[in-house]
């Protein structure tokens, strides 16, 4: 049955129990490797994940397969991507200590699962995905006719499913993509009796950030401020956007929720910077300059730290392989023992086979 919203925790920084008599509970999430990361994907997953991993027994991962679902015609940028993105995921402050991170291609139990899900998925749940047409409309260049995008959200549901979670963080807008899971789940119940749990999921508080220009920031619009940027390139990002337009001169008033501007000081200041702020906009009592450096300053307490960790990682030779192989072993691990009860239950051949 359908997710009630109303029932999901909205705080998943607090849902967990302190009660050390209660079980630890599993999550598990990926991002693909498409590019630097910026900061709207820190703050729609990466930020979340940093609470999560105190709190929860947490494995994510780097989801390479899924980068070749809209990406297959050129692959040369997927090393680097994945090199990248490790490197900005343990700078910011994942910590290899806390969860487990691997990459999805170490753990060939991703395909096994993949595979023997598509046997029992109907392709009309397939082409009802939201995403589906969405993305053929929206993404031009790029045939997309291809079995691996119609079926990426059944590999999205072997992601999840293999590692037993109890939650998934996620978005509003990504909870029909949990669901597919789910309801893939429910059906291998129905055919094999219970096998994988249903995974709930954990709301992530994923607040819409604006770019430079004003539109979502997104890698395909060129309107990102990077978690790799410098000080230098972040103020000249930062320094000519275009904030109210009926703020022609300083003593003109404004309004904050025109400037896309106060969107990132609503997610990057504190709450007694964005009432300064919006104030201050509104009787003309803080110019569009100040305002802005005010901003870098309180992005900057996020990037700098990230910035010398980078250098410590870049030191040490050898760290990102052992990092990806120690959690994949870990990973291949839980995968293993599900791939087994699963295998169980649909009485395909196991290791007990001649025993």
């Amino acid at each position: 049955m359908p997710i009630e919203k109303d029932t999901l925790p909205e705080n998943p920084a607090e849902s967990n129990t302190e009660d050390k008599n209660v079980p630890v509970q599993r999550i598990v999430s990926g991002i693909q490797p498409s590019g630097r990361l910026h900061l709207g994907n820190y703050m729609g997953a990466l930020k979340n994940w940093i609470a999560l991993q105190d709190r929860y027994e947490s494995f994510f991962f780097i989801a390479d397969w899924h980068a070749l679902t809209t990406n297959y015609e050129d692959t040369s940028p997927i090393r680097q991507n994945i090199r990248e993105m490790l490197v900005d995921w343990l700078s910011l402050g994942l910590d290899p200590e806390k969860c487990t991170i691997f990459l999805q291609s170490d753990v060939l139990e991703h395909a096994e699962l993949n595979l023997l899900l598509s046997m029992v998925t109907p392709v009309s749940w397939l082409e009802r995905n939201p995403s589906y047409k969405d993305q053929q409309t929206q993404i031009t260049g790029r045939d997309l006719s291809t079995f691996g995008f119609l079926g990426y959200p059944v590999l999205m549901s072997a992601d999840i499913l293999l590692y037993r979670a109890d939650h998934v963080p996620v978005g509003l807008d990504q909870l029909p993509h949990l669901e597919l899971a789910r309801e893939i789940a429910r059906r291998l119940r129905h055919f094999y009796g219970p096998v994988v749990p249903e995974p709930l999921p954990l709301l992530t508080p994923t607040p819409r950030l604006l770019g430079l220009d004003g539109r979502k920031m997104s890698k395909s619009y060129k309107n990102c401020i990077y978690v790799g940027d410098s000080s230098a390139e972040i103020w000249d990002k930062v320094r000519p956007m275009v904030t109210d337009p009926a703020r022609v001169r300083r003593s003109d008033p404004g309004d904050p929720d025109k400037c896309p501007v106060f969107n990132l000081h609503q997610s990057f200041s504190p709450p007694e910077t964005v009432q300064e702020v919006d104030k201050g906009c509104r009787t003309a009592g803080i110019g569009c300059i100040d305002c802005k450096k005010l901003l870098v300053g309180h992005i900057e307490t996020i990037l700098q730290p990230a910035r010398e960790k980078r250098q410590e990682i870049s030191a040490r030779k050898g760290f990102l392989k052992d990092v990806l192989q120690e959690g994949g072993k870990t990973a291949s691990g839980e995968a293993r023992q599900t791939i087994r009860e699963v295998r169980r239950a649909m009485r395909l051949p196991d290791e007990d086979l001649f025993a």
